[in-house]
């Protein structure tokens, strides 16, 4: 894996929040597929930031690996699961340069990580990479519908998700068990409230041949 990478624009956004910026509570698609999850799962969280969705997978008995860019989140990611009582594994890694290493995960979780059109298609397909035979993906990013709205995301159109996009992307090694692009109201801290135009997506990895 390479050097840790240099402080990030998401230091500062974290430490100028005073409190956690996404909350301290889980996404909430994310809680309501959770149950695919395999009892005390391997799960892989990139852009996990400040660890409020890898805290509560630990919370649930799963094996979390939070990765992300912001050296300020990973710490707040371990102070959070410190007070809950519960064990997170974190990498300090610019997602760009990192690699997870072939078929060592059961579920990777992908929650509004927006990523570059030059990065994303290969950081999407290492992720596919990174799970084992059956493993389960579960993402949820902002649609381009989100343009307009307050809610939270980025103001690039190039930097957030449709289905076409995802499935080009995840490839023919993924089985699409939920797929749709729809409006939801976010709250999750100062960083994410109010109504949204997301795109969710779950699948499963082929089994071996």
């Amino acid at each position: 894996m390479s050097s840790s990478p240099p402080p990030t624009i998401w230091d500062q956004h974290f430490s100028a929040a005073g409190g956690y910026k996404y909350g301290e509570q889980p996404n909430a698609f994310l809680v309501q597929q959770a149950a695919r999850l395999p009892r005390g799962a391997s799960v892989l969280l990139p852009g996990d930031g400040e660890g409020r969705n890898g805290v509560w997978l630990a919370e649930q008995g799963h094996r979390v690996t939070s990765v992300d860019g912001s050296a300020v989140g990973l710490a707040r990611a371990q102070d959070l699961a410190r007070r809950r009582g519960v064990t997170l594994s974190t990498q300090h890694a610019d997602l760009g340069d990192w690699s997870p290493g072939p078929a060592g995960f059961d579920a990777v979780v992908s929650i509004y990580l927006h990523l570059p059109p030059a990065l994303r298609p290969a950081v999407h397909r290492k992720l596919v990479q990174a799970l084992r035979p059956g493993g389960l993906l579960i993402l949820e990013a902002f649609h381009p519908d989100q343009l307009p709205l307050t809610s939270g995301g980025p103001k690039d159109a190039a930097m957030l998700y449709t289905l076409p996009m995802l499935r080009d992307d995840f490839g023919p090694d993924m089985q699409e068990l939920l797929a749709e692009e729809t409006g939801t109201v976010l709250d999750e801290g100062p960083g994410h409230h109010g109504p949204a135009r997301v795109t969710r997506w779950v699948g499963r990895k082929a089994a071996a041949a």
